[in-house]
């Protein structure tokens, strides 16, 4: 079912974004937060979100944009990772620009903030330019945010270049959180005010949702997904005590609202737009709200996204990545909103198939996997481990013989195929298991499909998985996290060891 309408939402969000660059008299520097593209939480909670929404409201505004892209030098530094696609932020950087590109944008500039001269920054910034594109580099303010005399001065955005723009409209975007995007729009509009120019700055995050309740399922979500940054929620109280009117905004930008207006008074004109801002509710032009329709189903979404995002904090917290608080954090959310983790519907379907595996006696080497699906009607498929398949391969398996109205009994890949695959795998590879994980499952049923009718179907049924719901009991290898998010399911898991190991 859906529950967001994304023509709806367009038409009101183009023209919030429209008023605001005409009150700024013709330019504005938008800070843009989330992803700018592929934006899958937001497709995850508002059910019939287009992922790449954002770009369409872009598109409508092609001739008046340009593309201003921020990432952190640290990021850089440190390998930061993004998470739904596996990639580190640099790497992730290039796959949005090409996204882009194919979109029909080009990112006009990339700015490297708090650079100090990271080794892993410069390599990256040389690549980029050797690319033909303008990159500048802004250090760390000392002092940020707090500093207001030093940040407005020659030694805090007066050290900072000005980055030369042409068009009414810059998207100033970024790879994450904290990659300095207020900051160098506030940059901007600072150098304009030298040069006694007029420009402005406003914001725009579809989370949290402004005109929604502090506890909304849909905001709650959102503080699962930063709650490892620690970011929360909060009744805006500038904007009641201002408009006395209720509104959510995140702590961070009330936090600093007081030191923003200081800043905006000493960057501003008496007369600049900027100078109404009262409240951080004023600086956005959200108006993601226009587009649900029905608080039902995203409810019922978000409470998916925040158990979600309780298992991918489990995982990580056994990798050693994130830290125990964090996954306490998220119970309470989980509290809050009513849910609980078996909520999720593999779950439960999971665990049972790895309860069968182990009373039927399949399996392998004394591990039990289960592994199960949820398909677009609503239907649950489970498979299980066995010494010839992994237990997500398995259940891949079942589901598009399930969709394509094949038997489950009928084998897809041939006794021989999998010997040999397994042959390759333990004589010259020298692999510890012959069992095949789903990216060779893949190539197999590929394979197999020259010459096998049923195969070929449920090999064109694969592509039906797409935003389906996933869930493994047992820790998830590359091979299969690899060939899970090509296909795009919705993947948890239990994080159970598959080994006493430590490497495999």
């Amino acid at each position: 079912m859906l529950g967001f309408d994304n023509e709806r939402y367009l038409s009101a969000q183009t023209e919030a974004i429209l008023k605001r660059i005409e009150a700024f008299k013709g330019k504005l520097y938008l800070e843009f937060g989330g992803k700018i593209c592929h934006d899958l939480h937001a497709a995850r909670v508002l059910p019939g979100y287009d992922p790449n929404l954002k770009i369409k409201l872009l598109q409508g505004m092609k001739d008046i944009l340009e593309i201003i892209y921020c990432i952190c030098a640290g990021d850089i530094e440190k390998g930061r990772m993004r998470g739904d696609f596996g990639l580190t932020y640099d790497t992730a950087t290039l796959k949005t620009f090409d996204d882009l590109e194919d979109f029909g944008f080009t990112v006009s500039t990339v700015i490297i903030n708090r650079y100090h001269g990271e080794k892993s920054a410069e390599r990256f910034m040389n690549f980029l330019k050797s690319r033909g594109i303008r990159v500048y580099t802004q250090p760390e303010i000392q002092g940020y945010p707090a500093d207001v005399e030093r940040i407005v001065s020659p030694e805090g955005y007066g050290r900072n270049p000005f980055v030369e723009t042409s068009r009414p409209l810059s998207i100033v975007t970024g790879a994450g959180p904290g990659s300095g995007k207020m900051a160098t729009c506030l940059s901007q509009v600072y150098h304009h005010h030298l040069r006694g120019q007029s420009a402005g700055f406003a914001k725009f995050e579809t989370f949290p949702i402004w005109n929604l309740p502090l506890k909304h399922p849909v905001n709650v979500a959102y503080e699962a997904a930063t709650a490892d940054i620690k970011d929360f929620n909060m009744v805006d109280p500038f904007h009641l005590a201002a408009y006395g009117v209720t509104s959510i905004n995140y702590n961070r930008d009330v936090e600093n609202f007081s030191i923003m207006k200081e800043i905006i008074s000493r960057i501003s004109d008496p007369s600049s737009p900027m100078m109404n801002y009262r409240s951080p509710t004023d600086m956005g032009v959200n108006m993601a709200k226009e587009g649900i329709i029905d608080d039902q189903v995203v409810s019922r979404a978000a409470k998916q996204e925040i158990i979600r995002r309780y298992f991918r904090y489990a995982l990580e917290l056994k990798q050693g990545i994130e830290k125990k608080e964090t996954l306490e954090l998220v119970e309470k959310l989980l509290q809050e909103v009513g849910a609980k983790v078996t909520d999720r519907s593999v779950v439960v379907a999971a665990r049972e198939a790895a309860v069968k595996a182990r009373e039927s006696g399949k399996g392998n080497r004394g591990v039990y996997c289960g592994a199960a699906i949820e398909l677009g009607d609503g239907s649950i498929v489970s498979g299980m481990n066995t010494p010839l398949m992994h237990a997500e391969s398995a259940v891949i398996l079942n589901a598009v013989k399930k969709m394509a109205g094949i038997p489950r009994e009928i084998d897809l890949l041939p006794g021989v195929l999998i010997r040999n695959i397994a042959t390759l795998k333990q004589d010259i590879l020298g692999t510890r298991s012959e069992s095949l994980n789903v990216e060779e499952m893949l190539i197999a049923l590929s394979i197999s499909a020259a010459n096998s009718p049923a195969s070929e179907v449920c090999l064109r049924k694969m592509v039906q998985l797409a935003g389906c719901e996933f869930h493994s009991t047992h820790l998830i290898s590359k091979g299969d996290e690899n060939g899970l998010r090509k296909l795009k399911l919705n993947v948890t898991t239990d994080a159970l060891p598959t080994s006493r190991g430590f490497y495999y």
